[in-house]
């Protein structure tokens, strides 16, 4: 079949519609699949922030029981974040360096990033002094808590009461009747704290 000069063929223009339209079908499809099976994205942000806390926790651990460590070493060609050179251990986040150095007369300890820097003790193979690091941040109690036990009261107190007790314990703690100036101060916060937190009388007569 001839086609005039300067005139499309029809097989070409039909060639072109059919390319484009399966270049949209397909398109359409993967975007549909990844709107219906989404790929699985880490949270780099917070794995990182776990990591640099827990780091933070182990380097005041390995302080505290005086153990030399060296930080961001290399270890049979794996990095490991603690290594120490007098116990030959490496203490790492990463599991496939962990089975790795086990290979090697090196002792490998994996540890999460969930995992408190006081547990690390238990894990190292070596015995490990007992040491104080203070409570938990997490299990740390309310400061009114803390204000209206340092009165002796109970949390459901009222402004009388914390005025009573705060008269009753700055006799005990006042350096000029046998106190130091660190308890009076203590008691002087807790009653500070204490009033802001008071019950109404009416909430104590409920209860």
């Amino acid at each position: 079949m001839q086609t005039q000069p300067g005139v499309v063929p029809e097989w070409l223009v039909l060639g072109l519609v059919l390319g484009v339209a399966g270049t949209i079908v397909v398109a359409g499809l993967f975007v549909l699949a990844n709107r219906v099976f989404p790929a699985e994205r880490p949270n780099r942000q917070a794995t990182d922030g776990g990591e640099m806390r827990r780091r933070a926790e182990l380097r005041e651990y390995l302080t505290a029981i005086d153990e030399q460590f060296a930080e961001n070493h290399f270890v049979e060609g794996q990095h490991v974040a603690f290594y120490l050179p007098k116990r030959d251990v490496a203490i790492t986040f990463d599991a496939r360096a962990y089975y790795r150095i086990e290979r090697s007369p090196t002792v490998p300890v994996l540890v999460e990033h969930e995992m408190p820097g006081a547990a690390l003790g238990a894990r190292l193979p070596f015995e490990t002094p007992t040491v104080d690091l203070g409570p938990d941040p997490e299990e740390q109690v309310h400061p009114a808590v803390q204000a209206f036990g340092e009165l002796g009261l109970t949390r459901n107190a009222t402004l009388d009461d914390v005025k009573s007790a705060y008269r009753e314990r700055v006799k005990e703690v006042h350096p000029d009747h046998g106190g130091t100036e660190a308890e009076f101060k203590r008691v002087r916060e807790a009653y500070t704290t204490a009033k802001q937190h008071a019950a109404e009388p009416s909430t104590q007569r409920a209860s």
